[in-house]
């Protein structure tokens, strides 16, 4: 079953010995990627491919809505991995225009559990909901949700207290938000980036819009 993606694994990895003999065996090695991705499931965005990485060199999570939620077990040990052992320099998270996540979250249908798993989302809109209901159009009114939602899951990211133990361990630790366009696949960066716990407030007071 499934000959086809098979035979694609063939040839991808003939590919990679063509351009690079030493390429898995390279892999074999201990991972030390300097990045951590956090991301959408979607299957429209694949993480390495949007940053033209190598296996090997981003680490990567995704779920549904590239949350971060506080209380998940499986981010959290994916982000206290990625920091405590592999090191990473940098966590991106990423978001995308268009996110069927983010929109599933507002529209107003059940679908059962991923609902409870939305929920942060809702709370994003509705702490925003002023801001939301004066855009008209409901696809830029999905689109800047989508960064707010970003926006939100830096903050918890930096909140952390594994994030925040690294930082006072005096570790080189920089926490990013992008956003991933389907229609062009460019990456925008949302202007939140902290780099230790001092920017945290900035971010804030942006997420907030406060003055």
């Amino acid at each position: 079953m499934l000959d086809n993606l098979k035979a694609n694994n063939r040839a991808w990895a003939a590919r990679k010995v063509a351009a690079d003999a030493g390429f898995f065996k390279r892999l074999l090695g201990q991972q030390a990627p300097k990045y951590l991705w956090i991301g959408c499931a979607d299957s429209r965005v694949p993480a390495n491919e949007n940053v033209d990485l190598d296996p090997g060199e981003l680490f990567v999570h995704r779920n549904v809505a590239n949350l971060a939620p506080p209380q998940d077990a499986n981010y959290l040990s994916v982000l206290q991995f990625a920091v405590d052992v592999i090191k990473v320099e940098h966590i991106l998270v990423v978001g995308h225009y268009g996110c069927g996540g983010v929109a599933a979250a507002v529209d107003g249908k059940r679908r059962g559990l991923v609902d409870h798993w939305l929920h942060p989302i809702r709370e994003v809109a509705m702490a925003h909901q002023e801001e939301l209901d004066a855009i008209i159009d409901e696809k830029l009114r999905i689109d800047r949700l989508c960064e707010l939602n970003v926006m939100r899951q830096v903050q918890n990211v930096v909140s952390d207290v594994f994030v925040q133990d690294a930082w006072a361990r005096g570790m080189d630790l920089t926490v990013h938000g992008w956003i991933y366009g389907l229609e062009n696949g460019h990456i925008k960066d949302l202007n939140v980036t902290v780099t230790s716990p001092a920017d945290i407030n900035s971010v804030y007071r942006m997420y907030k819009h406060l003055p």
